[in-house]
Formats: structure tokens, sequence, C-alpha cells
């Protein structure tokens, strides 16, 4: 089995890399979507969401997303506090999923905050994906429509690029877009999977 870790600012590309891993063969291991999935309703994870942070971040029985967003990204404290609930059941979930890949496959971790948790070093190879930060944030307003100090602040949560650079055993460029990505990572995963034909 070989463990990759994928991981990227906000708004890099890293789900049209993991998309195009996928539909090679990798098996994916997303961390955003479990994220969702230890918070869905009637779990744990959501009951302890709304202890901390009350019931003004639900619509209904469900977490509302953007409203426990504006109160994470303008203070760390509780982006920390909601951390420590997602983020062990994240990875337990993420061991089930690895646990049950056939023993030869490409286990593909998308981890937005790898960096940030200290998880770089748990990898194979660490891959990200890259761009010019005024690149990230015009595609990250476009995407989300976010005003401009939003975006800021949701960029700056994160890691810092450097960061992320630093740990990277190879690092997909997207500044020339989707279909030079997908071609990037073809590349990457031929290097990974010598003996088969590429898909």
């Amino acid at each position: 089995m070989l463990r990759v870790g994928l991981t990227g600012g906000i708004a890099s590309g890293k789900s049209t890399a993991a998309d195009e891993l996928a539909a090679l063969g990798a098996v994916l291991v997303d961390a955003d979507v479990l994220a969702r999935e230890v918070v869905e309703p009637g779990t744990p994870g959501l009951a302890e969401v709304v202890e901390r942070f009350g019931r003004d971040v639900l619509d209904g029985d469900r977490l509302d997303r953007a409203a426990l967003g504006r109160v994470v990204f303008a203070d760390a404290g509780a982006r920390r506090d909601l951390e420590r609930v997602v983020h062990p059941r994240v990875r337990a979930r993420a061991a089930e999923i690895e646990a049950a890949a056939p023993p030869d496959a490409v286990v593909v971790h998308v981890i937005p905050l790898l960096v940030e948790t200290g998880q770089a070093g748990d990898f194979d190879l660490c891959v990200v994906v890259d761009l010019e930060p005024a690149t990230q944030l015009r595609r990250l307003r476009e995407r989300s429509g976010l005003d401009e100090a939003e975006a800021r602040s949701r960029v700056e949560a994160q890691a810092g690029r450097a960061e992320r650079l630093a740990v990277a055993d190879r690092v997909l460029d997207n500044e020339g877009g989707p279909d030079d990505l997908r071609r990037q990572v073809r590349a990457l995963w031929a290097e990974l999977t010598p003996g088969d034909t590429p898909g």
C-alpha cells in the first residue's frame, strides 16, 4: 500500500486533483467529506458541536455550516474547539477506510489541514496543490461569493504557502487551470504505478 497525503490551500484545486486520482484508481479518503459525515444529524459529533456553539449553528436538525463558519473563522479559539471535536472522529473514520483498502492500493488522504495538524510525516508521499496567492483569493471569491475580507480570513486561517511547500514531495501547479492540473495528476499517477497502464 502506498499512502499519499494530498493538501493545498482553500480553493487551490485539491478536489480536482483528488477526483482525477480516484478516476485513475486511487482509494480516496477525503477529510472534508468525513468532516461532514461525523456531524450528520443524530451523531455524537453534532451533539458536541451544539453543546459548544449553541443551537444558532443549526438549520433544523442539521449543521448550518455557513453560520458555524462565520463563528470559527472570526475566532481562532472557537476554531480550535471545533477541531478538537471533528479531527479525532475524522482520523478514526479515515483509518477504517484505509484498513478496508486492498494491500496494493494507492490510498490518497485529502487533508486540507495536513500541515496544521502535523500529519506530513505520516505519509509515504506528500503532494501539494499550489497556486499564486492572488489566484487563490480570486478563485475562492468566485466560488463562494465571499467578499475580500472574508476570503482573506479563510486563507489566513490555514498554513502559509511556504509552510505547505516545505513538506511537499511533489508539487502540482494549478495556475494553468483544471485541464493542466489533471495532466499533471496523470503524470504523477504514472510515477506512482509504474507497472500499470495509466487509465
